[in-house]
């Protein structure tokens, strides 16, 4: 006969919004902190976190590889471009979810000048897979943050 699981420890766990860790990967006009990871939940297939883009920032044309991106608007607006001369776009407030198939090439703005943009944002794995692709983008950059994208540069 299989042994009980232990259910307290191996079970539901909850995050608190104070517990967020910001020990992640950051970049410039975004901030990110991690929620659901392999080390603080055990969760072995998903990753979760929050991300708070400032006014006017935006990421470089980049994707994810493999990984199936969800972005949940808590607050603010945000624009994607996607294609591979970024020539799609669309907008989404807060209530909306923005997905983001593998492979996609895309890019990430706030769309207001005035505002920061809060998301909540789920991938597929647990790898922090950022490919940048060297393709300028149709948004201009906003004053004072030329060219400061949020995904930095992979050596």
């Amino acid at each position: 006969m299989p042994a009980t699981p232990d259910w307290r420890h191996n079970g539901v766990k909850i995050i608190r919004a104070g517990e967020l860790d910001p020990n992640t990967p950051q970049t410039p006009g975004m901030t990110r902190a991690a929620a659901i990871t392999h080390a603080r939940t055990g969760a072995s297939k998903l990753w979760a976190g929050t991300v708070v883009v400032e006014p006017g920032a935006k990421t470089g044309h980049h994707h994810h590889g493999d990984l199936e991106t969800v972005l949940y608007i808590v607050r603010g607006r945000a624009r994607m471009r996607w294609g591979d001369s970024l020539e799609f776009s669309g907008e989404a407030g807060p209530g909306d979810f923005i997905f983001v198939p593998p492979w996609v090439p895309h890019q990430e703005i706030n769309a207001r000048p005035d505002e920061p943009c809060e998301a909540v944002v789920v991938r597929s794995g647990q790898e922090p897979v950022v490919v940048n692709l060297p393709i300028d983008s149709p948004e201009p950059a906003a004053p004072g943050r030329p060219g400061a994208p949020f995904h930095p540069e992979q050596k």
